[in-house]
């Protein structure tokens, strides 16, 4: 009779631990999934920068400027159509001298990506 008790107690526990493993594991599976999710929404937000440069290489941008304008907080780049974003920079609007904020609210035009860059460049970190 003792020795039923045992086999039905290691069952139990057999099967508790099988439960376990099969919870941890779907978790796992849910987890990485959701990891996946993420960083393609990343590689999504990337491909403006790709997509703007994309219009450049094919020779539609190179004859039309650039406006630096202000979004959220921060100097953001469009084409010249005012409506494309080209690029999305760090730069905060706040740590730019107040002459350079107002142009930027205004939308201030810069014309060649050469010009683009030298802004970029003299006012980023």
């Amino acid at each position: 009779m003792k020795k039923k008790y045992m086999i039905g107690f290691f069952a139990v526990i057999f099967i508790f631990g099988a439960l376990l493993t099969a919870g941890y594991q779907i978790s796992y599976d849910h987890v990485t999934r959701q990891q996946a999710a993420l960083d393609h929404e990343v590689t999504d937000t990337r491909s403006i920068t790709a997509e703007g440069a994309a219009v450049e290489e094919n020779g539609e941008d190179s004859e039309e400027g650039y406006y630096l304008c202000e979004m959220q907080g921060f100097v953001a780049v469009y084409l010249s159509d005012r409506q494309t974003i080209y690029e999305l920079t760090e730069i905060p609007l706040t740590d730019l001298p107040e002459e350079v904020q107002q142009e930027i609210a205004a939308g201030k035009y810069i014309s060649t990506q050469e010009d683009l860059y030298g802004f970029l460049e003299n006012y980023s970190s």
